[in-house]
């Protein structure tokens, strides 16, 4: 008796009809250690070689095995998508010359860290494109998901409290319940010398 799975079956019909999609990642990184971790784990996972991860990726049917539509090679991803949001600032605290000089900061920081994101991908010889946005950074991330079409959303964990959490909110617990497309939320490793 032979057992097919839906992505099985969705690589058959791709397969058939000659094409293949292409997928669109898209990665939030905010500066933090944590969405470079995330950054760096959909880069190794999504699109190392098939060799680096076979045991992971492979679903094993009949006598040859197929890679998971998603993973295995660089061709599966069309580009990854790296997206930092400048949080808006409050104009009434600073006079219209300081908050010129505020926004030039902003830019330059969103600058060197979305560089810093860029080089992680150029190590890994990903193509990656950056996107800065300005406003709510759980609003933005999401509406640029629908707007630019993405098959996938990865964020990284902060870990925050549940105190913090309730008063500040969780930019990935609120893209997990909100944008349109599938979110993988990437916990950075625990420290070993943390209890």
């Amino acid at each position: 008796m032979q057992t097919t799975t839906v992505a099985e079956q969705a690589v058959d019909v791709d397969e058939q009809q000659g094409k293949k999609k292409k997928m669109r990642v898209m990665v939030a990184i905010d500066g933090s250690e944590g969405s470079f971790y995330a950054l760096k784990w959909a880069l190794d996972l999504l699109l190392a070689g098939p060799k680096d991860n076979a045991d992971d990726v492979a679903t094993s049917t009949r006598t040859e095995t197929l890679e998971a539509p998603h993973a295995g090679s660089h061709e599966s991803v069309s580009m990854v998508t790296l997206v930092y949001v400048m949080q808006p600032f409050q104009n009434y605290v600073l006079p219209a010359a300081g908050s010129a000089e505020l926004r030039k900061e902003q830019e330059e920081r969103a600058a060197a860290i979305l560089a810093r994101a860029l080089e992680i991908c150029k190590d890994k010889m990903i193509k990656a494109e950056t996107l800065i946005l300005s406003g709510e950074p759980k609003d933005m991330i999401c509406e640029a998901t629908e707007q630019m079409h993405v098959d996938l959303l990865v964020v990284g964990s902060r870990g925050l409290g549940m105190v913090k959490r309730a008063f500040i909110g969780s930019v990935s617990d609120y893209c997990a319940h909100h944008a349109k497309c599938p979110v993988v939320i990437v916990k950075p490793p625990k420290e070993s010398g943390k209890k």
